[in-house]
């Protein structure tokens, strides 16, 4: 019998800075939650996502809160044990049940289980759990350890809790305390199911082989032999955990099983797993479902290609004997509260990364491991999830008391997600090898442990002993060798950062890295986002909302060289926010798109970041508010199945064309020289036949690709409905003209369509709906019209719109007005 401890729940402060008009004062709480959640709710503090508001709330942080609750209890027949089941504590927790310390906690990332049957009395019964101020925690821990160097501003490598907790580049300083994940009571007798772990695999001949771990627990004096039944879909077996001991393996085979597949190679078959653990003589009902569990598998092959080659070491995945081409996103906490996050949150955000061409999903290390919700969507939408171990960018001890909770907290991890078909890799941490090698580590350190320990040895050992069926990488970027580089590009996977930080994203070129697991640029949120979050009145790109929300070094620095290279100053806000929107969507598509042509000696790219935390100006392609911003339709146009792009190569520009489908692609390709005015000045044609998961690289002649006037011509690329373009200098030094837009609107049912046709020139028209309606979606963004063309742009929305206002000259957005 399970019961959850969700109601009825307080909070105080005990102990910290807390204002006086919160200092132990005991509030209503809420389970699963957090302080700040808990605050907020109340008005107790302003929301910490708007305005400067997140520098007046570090207080919480360096506050001790104590929750409690009391509940009714009617005790069994005296032959039952009662666990209390904590699926999430943050972080250093003192659990106390009716006087009684039950246990104490730290570490935010596992989960635990307590034996209470002696502390319950019947009827009520009161459980606290005091949260000591983990950045003191911290503090503590470093004096003990030693420090070890880390990123921003608090030795979050000293507690085991979300890292971006306190603070990123791109995320606020607000450290949480509370049960963020469920809290039950659960009455069993005898035995009960520990853990089951399925690991699905595919054997030479194409049948489908489930290995099925199964972890018990047993009462004092129950130690007889326990029958377990297991059904993969139609397929039975059976096996027993033998007397005195606590686990078994079962196998059940599947004569050739559909398999699953990544989106875009084949469906996402999955088959039902159901385990029952026999308990004979006990009261079935009171076990519940502590004797059984349900899940899903799907088989397909995984691994690694890391065979050396001509150009150095490969990191390509290759599932079901096919290798893919890794069209990712990498993934941050979708909220600093986690617990905020529903299926429905996760569904709506990977929905949006499919949506957009993704195939993988990287989980980065300084964040959580995301809910079974997040990994279910995952397997259901069929995209691949590389899995970080929760280490990054820091040096970390490996002495206790951190060694015992990093291994129990992996052993949690692996357990509860080997059975997702849409894992592909775990990954030991992110960026710390190449911190160790570059980053001055070494000098601080000294002897001192920084984490290879777990990276080379604790992590790999314990995927070998739990989920061997997964390849493991020991960082990323790595290359697979202590000889070489840990970024070197030919080597493994890379992170590319010079570009954002140093250089203009042209120089995207001068890399060709095996697989790009990081690379991005910034651009700010949504405008609705912004004006939902910010007063600031007026808007300006340092005002001090705006600077509150941008957390990166020299952020708005590196925004303005980044544009200084292709537009000319902006004059105003609206000109400066559209034009670092438009500069992130022109680096990301311009970065995908050299990568690809590179294929398959590049084999993925994985672009910095999918989503954020809070509304920010940052590198995400979907804001704080979940609204897409123009650099997610860059996205969905360099990840289409087929692509064309126009390219320099040494001989001069060619014309590569991408086929990631299964299908040949036979076409015609045409390269037309055109004048701004619309006059085809010259033009080759080709047929040709690119076959499967293939790239063709077609190199064009001097006479299409020499411009007699670079400001005021173009390459127009087209094959089939697929279309590029190719402009000889930085917008700043075109002749873009004035835009001329014939537009009109129709009313549809769920919103508005907005057909546009060019009497000029038009490079990348968007419609810019949120500042209409901050509902509002479109359907697409970023073409370019060549004069006299039209598109037709469909806005979906439930408000009102005046139809004018769609196409005003702040909404109606190109490239050519940055000009004038």
């Amino acid at each position: 019998m399970r019961m959850e401890l969700h109601d009825g729940w307080t909070v105080r402060a005990v102990r910290g800075p807390a204002p006086d008009a919160l200092a132990d004062r005991e509030v209503p709480a809420t389970v699963p939650g957090c302080v700040h959640t808990d605050l907020l709710a109340l008005d107790l503090i302003p929301d910490p996502y708007q305005d400067r508001n997140e520098a007046e709330l570090h207080w919480i942080g360096r506050t001790d809160w104590r929750y409690r609750t009391t509940f009714d209890w009617e005790p069994g027949d005296g032959t039952e044990r009662v666990d209390l089941a904590c699926a999430g504590l943050d972080t250093i927790a003192r659990l106390e049940l009716n006087g009684h310390v039950i246990a104490g906690t730290a570490n935010m990332h596992r989960a635990y289980r307590f034996d209470v049957t002696d502390q319950l009395r019947a009827g009520p019964n009161e459980l606290t759990v005091t949260f000591t101020s983990a950045l003191d925690h911290a503090d503590r821990v470093r004096e003990l350890l030693g420090h070890r160097p880390h990123t921003n501003h608090h030795p979050y490598n000293q507690i085991r809790k979300m890292a971006c907790n306190f603070g990123w580049d791109w995320g606020p300083d607000l450290v949480t305390a509370g049960i963020w994940r469920p809290l039950a009571l659960e009455r069993w007798h005898g035995a009960r199911l520990t853990s089951v772990r399925p690991l699905a695999t595919v054997d030479a001949d194409g049948d489908g082989v489930v290995h099925v771990h199964v972890d018990v627990d047993r009462a004092p004096g129950h130690d007889d032999e326990l029958p377990v039944t297991v059904h993969v879909g139609v397929v039975a077996a059976a096996g027993v955990v033998p007397a005195g001991a606590t686990t078994t393996t079962i196998e059940a085979r599947v004569d050739q099983p559909r398999r699953w597949w990544p989106h875009g190679y084949g469906d996402q078959h999955r088959y039902p797993v159901d385990v029952a653990l026999t308990v004979e003589d006990q009261p079935t009902p009171d076990n519940g479902d502590l004797t059984t569990w349900a899940g899903e598998v799907g088989f397909r092959s995984v691994r690694l290609d890391t065979e050396p080659d001509e150009h150095g070491t490969p990191f390509t995945f290759v599932v079901n004997d096919v290798p893919v081409f890794a069209r990712g996103v990498n993934w941050i906490p979708d909220d600093c509260f986690p617990h905020r996050v529903d299926a429905a949150r996760y569904r709506q955000r990977l929905a949006q990364a499919r949506d957009a061409g993704v195939n993988l999903v990287r989980v980065w290390g300084g964040g959580i491991y995301e809910s079974d919700d997040f990994y279910d969507a995952c397997d259901e939408l069929g995209i691949l999830t590389w899995q970080d171990f929760l280490f990054a960018c820091a040096a970390y001890p490996e002495e206790e008391p951190l060694r015992s909770e990093v291994e129990a907290e992996a052993r949690d991890a692996i357990t509860r997600l080997a059975p997702h078909p849409s894992l592909v890799l775990w990954n030991g941490n992110n960026e710390n090898i190449w911190g160790h090698h570059d980053w001055g580590w070494r000098d601080q350190l000294g002897d001192r442990t920084w984490g290879a320990g777990y990276y080379h040895r604790l992590l790999p050992d314990l995927l070998a002993e739990l989920d061997p069926t997964r390849p493991y990488s020991a960082g990323s970027p790595w290359s697979f060798s202590h000889d070489i580089h840990p970024n070197d590009p030919a080597h493994g996977a890379t992170h590319i950062w010079d570009v954002w930080n140093q250089r203009d994203y042209t120089a995207y070129r001068d890399h060709v890295p095996r697989f790009v697991a990081e690379f991005g640029f910034q651009g700010p949120p949504a405008y609705a986002t912004l004006r939902a979050s910010l007063s600031d009145d007026p808007l300006r790109p340092d005002s001090p909302g705006m600077l509150a929300h941008q957390k990166a070094e020299d952020g708005n620095g590196k925004l303005a060289r980044g544009l200084a290279e292709h537009f000319p100053e902006p004059q105003d806000f609206d000109d400066w926010f559209w034009a670092t929107q438009l500069n992130q969507a022109r680096a990301l598509r311009f970065g995908v798109e050299h990568f690809r042509s590179h294929a398959p000696r590049c084999a993925g790219t994985v672009w910095w970041q999918l989503n954020d935390c809070w509304p920010v100006t940052s590198w995400s392609v979907v804001d704080g508010q979940g609204r897409r911003k123009p650099a997610w339709y860059a996205l969905r146009a360099a990840y289409q199945d087929r692509l064309v792009t126009v390219r320099p190569r040494p001989g001069g520009l060619a014309a590569v064309l991408c086929n990631e489908t299964d299908e040949p692609w036979t076409t015609r390709l045409v390269v037309a020289r055109t004048a701004f005015a619309g006059a085809v000045l010259g033009e080759v044609r080709h047929q040709l036949t690119v076959p499967p998961r293939a790239v063709h690289e077609e190199p064009l002649p001097d006479t299409i690709t020499t411009a007699t006037d670079p400001a005021a011509e173009l390459l127009v690329a087209t094959a089939g409905d697929v279309r590029a373009t190719w402009f000889h200098l930085p917008d700043l030094e075109l002749a873009l003209p004035v835009p001329e837009l014939t537009t009109a609107v129709e009313a549809l049912e769920d919103g508005y369509r907005v057909e546009v046709t060019a009497g000029t020139l038009v490079r990348d028209l968007a419609l810019l709906a949120d500042r209409v309606a901050p509902d509002a979606e479109v359907d697409d963004m970023l073409g370019t019209l060549l004069p006299g063309e039209s598109t037709s742009i469909v806005v979906r929305t439930a408000l009102p719109v005046d139809p004018e206002d769609l196409v005003a000259p702040l909404v109606l957005r190109s490239a050519n007005q940055l000009l004038r």
